[in-house]
């Protein structure tokens, strides 16, 4: 098990140092400057040429490129003599940060930088915290939702396989899975929070934090609910058909009918023989929705108002603001590398037929 966990691990570095060459380069290649967008189309050249030289967006990109590499790196090497270099440590990586120096080198332990926002001249690191905890809030409760009742509905629509009840949620399941998350956003909108929004009261807009100006900050949970049961809707869907499915193999197996046959009622057969083996699919589902819905729920996040990943994603697009699109990436990336990794270890718990070597 330990080897197998490191060789992910490893093979999971690879992905991140191969998204973050191809992200780097794209960047690199595209048309625009981000430091006239800085600076706005009215500064002088020598300005420009300053500020380029202090972001080190005047080095060959290979260089610039190492440069980054390096700063992402837990261990960080740097020459020490160098002290007007603006690639230097000094404190750059926070009081965390421990200097190890052989020669005229010098090694650095620290967590990865992400560098500067642009835009904001912000630490991107700080600026992703801030961010995450909406976007995670909304993630986790919409993928705990969804999971619930599309196990349940699944294994309801299995077990009742081409009666009204299947095929009804068959019908909302295909509804569920063809409704754009952005059209879902709008009718939750239009349906709860306008037509019904005199039984509801639930807000259109607004995050999970808000600062009211007699009780400061507090935690605003029916801002929650439409954004939450948007993007639930679609994983929502997927799960329910896949557990369906899943649960219509199994109950054919072998030994689920042996089960059948020595007198076992229905619930029992379902929960202790059946159920287990049926989650597979459905965890490689939820995996997958739960990596996508933290990289941030764009559409939901600009029509709810929501501060998360996606709209500060979308923001730095927009002012072509580097440091920050490749820090979501980044932690996007990883989010996925880390739960894939997960996914893989629950598959030999939950499936006995599974071995992880």
């Amino acid at each position: 098990m330990v080897n197998y966990i490191v060789g992910r691990s490893v093979q999971g570095l690879a992905v991140l140092l191969g998204i973050v060459t191809l992200v780097f380069v794209l960047f690199a290649l595209l048309p625009g400057d981000p430091v006239q967008l800085m600076l706005g189309q009215r500064t002088d050249p020598a300005t420009v040429a300053r500020v380029r030289q202090d972001l080190g967006l005047d080095l060959p990109l290979g260089t610039r490129f190492l440069v980054y590499v390096n700063d992402l790196s837990p261990i960080a090497v740097h020459n020490i003599k160098q002290e007007d270099s603006p690639f230097f440590l000094d404190d750059r990586y926070g009081p965390s940060a421990t200097l190890f120096s052989v020669g005229g080198l010098g090694a650095v332990l620290r967590w990865p930088y992400l560098r500067m926002s642009y835009q904001y001249q912000r630490p991107v690191g700080d600026m992703l915290l801030e961010a995450l905890p909406g976007t995670g809030v909304l993630a986790l409760l919409s993928m705990f939702i969804a999971t619930i009742l599309g196990i349940a509905f699944g294994v309801i629509g299995a077990l009742n396989r081409g009666g009204w009840a299947d095929r009804s949620l068959m019908v909302l399941s295909i509804f569920g899975m063809s409704l754009p998350s952005f059209v879902a956003a709008i009718l939750a909108v239009w349906v709860l929070a306008y037509l019904l929004g005199h039984i509801t009261g639930l807000p259109v807009t607004g995050s999970l934090i808000v600062v009211d100006e007699f009780d400061g900050p507090r935690v605003a949970w029916a801002n929650l609910i439409l954004p939450t049961l948007t993007i639930a809707v679609r994983p929502l869907a997927v799960i329910m058909q896949l557990m369906r499915n899943s649960m219509l193999e199994v109950l054919a197996m072998d030994y689920v009918r042996t089960a059948t046959a020595k007198g076992l009622s229905m619930y029992t057969v379902v929960l202790r023989h059946a159920l287990r083996n049926a989650l597979s699919p459905v965890i490689t589902a939820v995996s997958g929705w739960l990596a996508s819905l933290l990289a941030g729920a764009v559409f939901v996040e600009i029509v709810f108002g929501w501060k998360g990943l996606g709209l500060v994603m979308l923001n730095a697009l927009n002012t072509y603001d580097l440091p920050v699109v490749m820090g979501c990436i980044i932690l996007v990336s990883a989010l996925f590398v880390i739960i894939n990794l997960m996914v893989d270890v629950l598959y030999g718990i939950f499936d006995p037929r599974v071995s992880v070597k």
